[in-house]
């Protein structure tokens, strides 16, 4: 069973290989430049709090180096009004792409889902300023009562225009 929808920043895109497993995409319109969106996450995510302290309270680096593949950094993030942490493993890293990949190995995510993993990349819009941001969740929920993860889409979403608007007021 297979559902697709119109990936825009309000209707994710979702695809399911079974009850439990699948995965939702969101594309986020942003003015910021594709490389400097990118090197937040892959760069510098410890100043991803100051842009949207709100959402994201404090990120952490437990293990390796920032921007790393298998680095691990510690999320402190709220989500659904609720405190949440998240310890994340660096999987990929492409800079030339303005992609990375976190997998969730610890944390409230886990709680619903036996695998959570994120992929953020950044496209410079063609033919005019600013980029597109792709949010690429792949998961397998641990039973069938979770929801699937639409809110933490969402989430993203937010986080997304919250640095962005950051990044623009930087320059």
């Amino acid at each position: 069973m297979a559902t697709k929808m119109a990936g825009t920043a309000m209707n994710p895109t979702k695809t399911e290989a079974s009850s439990l497993v699948g995965t939702l995409e969101i594309d986020v319109d942003i003015r910021a430049s594709a490389g400097k969106f990118h090197h937040m996450f892959a760069g510098k995510p410890h100043h991803v709090s100051k842009a949207t302290p709100g959402k994201i309270r404090g990120c952490e680096l437990h293990e390796g180096d920032w921007g790393k593949v298998g680095s691990i950094i510690f999320w402190n993030y709220v989500h659904d009004g609720e405190e949440k942490v998240a310890k994340e493993r660096i999987e990929a890293v492409e800079p030339e792409k303005n992609l990375i990949t976190f997998r969730v190995i610890e944390g409230d995510l886990l709680k619903e889902y036996k695998s959570f993993v994120i992929t953020i990349q950044v496209t410079p819009k063609h033919g005019g300023s600013g980029s597109v941001v792709h949010w690429h969740v792949e998961y397998e929920k641990i039973d069938e009562k979770v929801a699937h993860p639409e809110t933490f889409l969402q989430f993203c979403v937010h986080v997304s225009k919250d640095l962005d608007e950051h990044l623009m007021n930087e320059e």
